[in-house]
């Protein structure tokens, strides 16, 4: 797979083209790569089947979301209740479902995360968060990363630099990014003196020189996922946060992909001990059903609500979305899927840097939990980017059952992003590594022919 637009798409053509395929070329508008020649009919548990039952591992979690696997039990058993009883509403009025999630939800998170809204998707809620965070403000100018991904909507799109920003127009006004660290490929100097205080402080330094002074946020992943799984060091939110305060700004984290669980933690930022100002989930709250949710403290939330904070939209507070949520977060707890993804991350990195042991062409291995980055070289030496191999392991992988994604960015090497379901079993972490690890055999004696 590559990821266009912030979508898996897999370019495969070892399968016969199927029918489905073939109406889709003439029915529906390309938003990204190819589509995957994998056209799914079912999927249950960490699989995906296609109709003739022939099964993929899914290392993404669909997109990368369906934390809990696929048609897990009890969201079947809500989503079939719900649907017979409340599903939608007047946006204006409320049910059960969502003042029970409001709840559920702000029980888990720190003091300063106290009110809730709740929306569709991943960019809603982080439209959302920047629309309060400039009212509460009065600024307007918002600071992200230059590797960032937040969303396709306007606000969100323009805090957007990892891809999809030429041939559009000019984005919204004011905004403007510095660089994430990375400690593979740094920006100044060798991984072995890195500094990322000195390169965030200088970033900050150009920031100050292009603002009018009218700083409103900065708004950041915990862990750069379409960035190319950038893991922003311990200790680096709380100095972020720092130049923030000493700014008037307001920071914004967003954990569309790291929220609950997924890193070994309920919440990526609690590792450094921090609160955010507002914290935005999407993917992992509807695990895989579409399901976004901003959050801020009290305070920020009056303030906003006596400027007359507007954010009306056909689904927010919609009660079946809401109950699904709730079946989440008690699935999460009851079966501790948070430990579990901290146990199976363990594995799934000892498979993977096994990988990197073994061969020149991984780089790098990277990320948090069941978040992980595989990063794919030419050579260790020169870390020169190889994407006609990255592609033919990630081809050579879907042909064994293993979906997989991998990211391409200027300057660096193919990324794949692992991401499986929290549920996902010991063998099938041990069946996906060793599936990755044929792919890597077959594409380098593939690419050796070739060149002889």
């Amino acid at each position: 797979m590559v990821l266009i637009g912030g979508n898996a798409q897999t370019t495969s053509t070892a399968l016969p083209v199927n029918p489905v395929l073939e109406k889709a070329e003439t029915t529906l508008i390309r938003y990204g790569g190819a589509f995957s020649s994998f056209v799914a009919h079912r999927a249950e548990g960490s699989f995906i089947y296609d109709r003739s039952g022939r099964r993929m591992l899914d290392f993404t979690s669909g997109q990368m979301s369906a934390i809990l696997g696929h048609s897990h039990p009890d969201i079947v058993e809500t989503v079939s209740q719900s649907i017979g009883t409340l599903a939608h509403l007047f946006s204006g009025m409320l049910s059960e479902p969502v003042v029970d999630l409001a709840e559920a939800l702000t029980a888990l998170t720190p003091t300063g995360l106290d009110r809730v809204m709740f929306l569709s998707t991943g960019a809603e809620s982080n439209e959302a968060a920047l629309k309060m965070a400039r009212l509460a403000t009065g600024g307007h100018e918002v600071v992200s990363f230059a590797q960032s991904w937040h969303g396709m909507t306007g606000g969100a799109a323009a805090a957007t630099y990892s891809a999809a920003r030429r041939g559009y127009g000019p984005m919204g006004v004011g905004g403007m990014a510095i660089m994430a660290p990375n400690f593979y490929r740094p920006t100044f100097g060798s991984a072995a003196e890195y500094d990322w205080q000195a390169e965030l402080d200088y970033g900050f330094e150009l920031v100050d020189r292009q603002s009018t002074g009218a700083l409103a946020a900065f708004i950041a992943e915990p862990i750069l996922s379409a960035g190319g799984i950038l893991d922003l060091p311990v200790g680096y939110l709380q100095a972020l946060k720092a130049h923030c305060e000493a700014r008037g700004m307001m920071l914004i984290i967003d954990e569309a992909q790291t929220g609950l669980g997924r890193t070994g933690e309920m919440f990526a930022f609690a590792r450094d001990a921090i609160v955010p100002d507002f914290l935005t989930l999407s993917k992992t709250l509807g695990a895989g059903l579409p399901l976004s949710a901003v959050l801020t403290s009290a305070e920020i939330e009056e303030k906003c609500h006596e400027r007359g904070f507007v954010f009306y939209t056909t689904h927010v507070s919609d009660p079946l979305p809401a109950a699904i949520g709730l079946t989440v977060l008690e699935v999460l707890l009851r079966d501790q899927l948070v430990q579990r993804a901290e146990s199976a991350g363990r594995q799934l990195r000892q498979g993977l840097e096994a990988l990197r042991a073994e061969f020149d062409c991984v780089g790098d291995v990277r990320g948090r939990g069941l978040l992980l980055g595989l990063e794919i070289v030419r050579d260790k030496e020169s870390k020169a980017a190889a994407p006609e191999l990255g592609d033919r392991i990630t081809q050579n992988a879907l042909d064994r059952g293993l979906s997989m994604n991998i990211v391409n960015l200027p300057g660096m090497g193919g990324i794949f992003r692992i991401a499986p379901p929290l549920t996902v079993s010991d063998q099938e972490i041990e069946l996906g590594v060793s599936i990755l690890r044929d792919a890597i055999v077959d594409a380098l004696k593939s690419m050796s022919a070739a060149q002889n």
